[in-house]
């Protein structure tokens, strides 16, 4: 048991958990295809409540719900005692962030604008925090904890990005009596903290209710895990560290189960000769490739760069110029958001394979490239510190 909680609490599980999830739809749509979406398109539910949908939907807009709840978690808690608590490093952090985001939105959109294709610029905003903290992990085990802090930061932010993206860029109509009630509910939340509840037991129903309202309002119901994980107390409640202990519960069935379950539900790509010849053709393909690789690397990258220079922020201690380029380039693995924001832009078929493609395609490189940048950057800072001249005048 303490061996599988060593292997479970590593930097790499999340990663590894999610690339062998992928791997397995991938696998199992190109081997039984027929089987994949017929499983994935079969309906259940209680009809009389609202809640009649197919597999993927159930995925998509209930379990991914627990990962955009820990998004919130981590986001609060980088706010409040972790890196995002200090205003200059934060600032650098939040900045690259933005320009994460914005960067490669623009860039899609430039590629893609006059087509049918251009309702997808949400797809490359946010950074898969899984995979991105578990290559740096195998990559980079040497590199200076700041730079995982910085990871974490950006990805937590441009992630939260993402879903205001998703739940109002993406709302189909919204239904202003249920999105009244989901309020509502996150009223009884701080009104049940400010009464002291500590108990999680007593808010699981109300979040329940909370979602549920969320999802027939119109916007995304993945918005009402964010909301809810941004009124968790920071501070002890009754004696209880509630937001510490709901990360350490919530943060493993996010990894462990919804994260992997929605790639299998979701990265059931076809990669037949025929299939991989048209998305080489299609532009949206490419817009998607360009975005997360070139639009991350600048939009993060050059951010940072000019908020150091201006003397607005400072990095953190250890970090150098060629980590931030490692950084810009892991920031194109925008794995999980990035198909789950693909299957709401588009209702084309052939588009959301083409544009799941750009997305392994573009997460491959990007894990390619930050390997070799911070390789090449931990090589330097070795001889650097192994150097005579590093090292002092001998005696």
């Amino acid at each position: 048991m303490p061996t599988m909680r060593r292997v479970l609490g590593s930097e790499l599980a999340p990663g590894v958990a999610l690339l062998v999830a992928t791997v397995a739809a991938v696998v199992w749509a190109n081997c039984a295809g027929d089987s994949y979406t017929r499983f994935w398109e079969t309906e259940f539910g209680w009809p009389r409540l609202g809640l009649h949908m197919d597999g993927r939907h159930w995925v998509n807009d209930a379990l991914m719900t627990v990962f955009f709840f820990v998004i919130g978690l981590e986001l609060k808690h980088e706010l409040t005692q972790g890196s995002l608590a200090h205003p200059r490093r934060a600032l650098v952090s939040v900045a690259a962030a933005l320009g994460g985001a914005m960067v490669p939105a623009l860039i899609f959109v430039a590629s893609t604008w006059g087509t049918d294709a251009v309702t997808g610029w949400g797809v490359p905003m946010a950074t898969d925090p899984a995979f991105a903290v578990g290559v740096l992990a195998l990559v980079a085990p040497r590199a200076p904890a700041g730079l995982r802090a910085m990871l974490l930061a950006i990805a937590t932010v441009d992630d939260v990005l993402a879903v205001l993206v998703i739940a109002f860029g993406y709302a189909h109509g919204i239904a202003w009596v249920w999105l009244g009630a989901a309020v509502a509910g996150c009223v009884v939340v701080v009104i049940m903290r400010r009464a002291g509840v500590a108990g999680a037991g007593w808010y699981l129903p109300i979040g329940v209710l909370v979602w549920f309202a969320t999802l027939h309002s119109g916007i995304h119901a993945t918005i009402a895990g964010v909301a809810l994980a941004l009124l968790t107390p920071a501070s002890p409640v009754a004696g209880r560290q509630v937001l510490t202990d709901l990360l350490r519960i919530a943060s493993p069935v996010s990894a462990f189960i919804a994260v992997p379950v929605f790639a299998v539900a979701n990265a059931g790509v076809p990669l037949s000769v025929s299939a991989l010849h048209h998305a080489a053709h299609a532009r949206v393909t490419w817009a998607v490739l360009a975005a997360l690789l070139a639009g991350k690397f600048l939009g993060v990258g050059c951010t940072i760069t000019v908020t150091v220079a201006c003397r607005i922020g400072h990095l953190p201690d250890q970090v150098r110029p060629g980590h931030v380029i490692g950084l810009g380039c892991i920031a194109g693995l925008g794995f999980t958001v990035a198909l789950f924001v693909t299957d709401l832009a588009y209702t084309n078929a052939a588009m959301i394979e083409q544009a799941k493609a750009g997305i392994f395609a573009a997460s491959l490189l990007a894990a390619t490239s930050a390997a070799a940048a911070l390789a090449a950057t931990d090589r330097r800072c070795q001889a650097m510190t192994t150097s005579p001249a590093a090292s002092g005048p001998r005696k």
